[in-house]
């Protein structure tokens, strides 16, 4: 089924923009960082098309982190997430909003666990990377340069 805008709104520019848009609403579930990543390989393939492949991977690999930990951390059975890209030229931009204040911090070292890396991966592939409180809840946000 197709919608028409009426006249009016098309010559008011009111048109939805082109391509995947900026944000995206996800449940606070495992499968939730499968879209994510999808997500984040069809955004930067529309707006960003001039990221190097590697550049790209590491955008991915850092919004898979960061809702992956948004998802085990950061939600309850219902909650939400959002997810939210912003690039330009060869420096991406990636926040993750979920409803728990709790921070974000790294584990300690061990051989003997197979999880608890995430932080690690995110320090290691962004420029920069931080938390920002919000009135329901916490932003996690990294920096991706080439």
């Amino acid at each position: 089924m197709v919608t028409m805008l009426p006249k009016q709104y098309e010559e008011a520019g009111c048109r939805p923009p082109a391509g995947p848009p900026p944000q995206l609403m996800l449940v606070g579930a495992p499968e939730s960082v499968r879209v994510a990543r999808a997500y984040a390989r069809e955004f930067i393939a529309y707006h960003l098309p001039d990221l190097a492949p590697d550049h790209a991977n590491n955008v991915e690999l850092v919004v898979s982190e960061l809702v992956t930990n948004a998802v085990r951390y950061g939600t309850e059975p219902g909650d939400c997430l959002l997810v939210e890209l912003f690039g330009v030229a060869a420096r991406v931009r990636i926040e993750v909003r979920d409803p728990v204040r709790r921070r974000p911090s790294f584990k300690p070292d061990s051989h003997e666990r197979v999880r608890g890396r995430g932080l690690f991966i995110v320090e290691a592939l962004a420029e920069c990377w931080g938390v920002v409180d919000q009135p329901f809840g916490k932003t996690v946000w990294a920096v991706v340069t080439r």
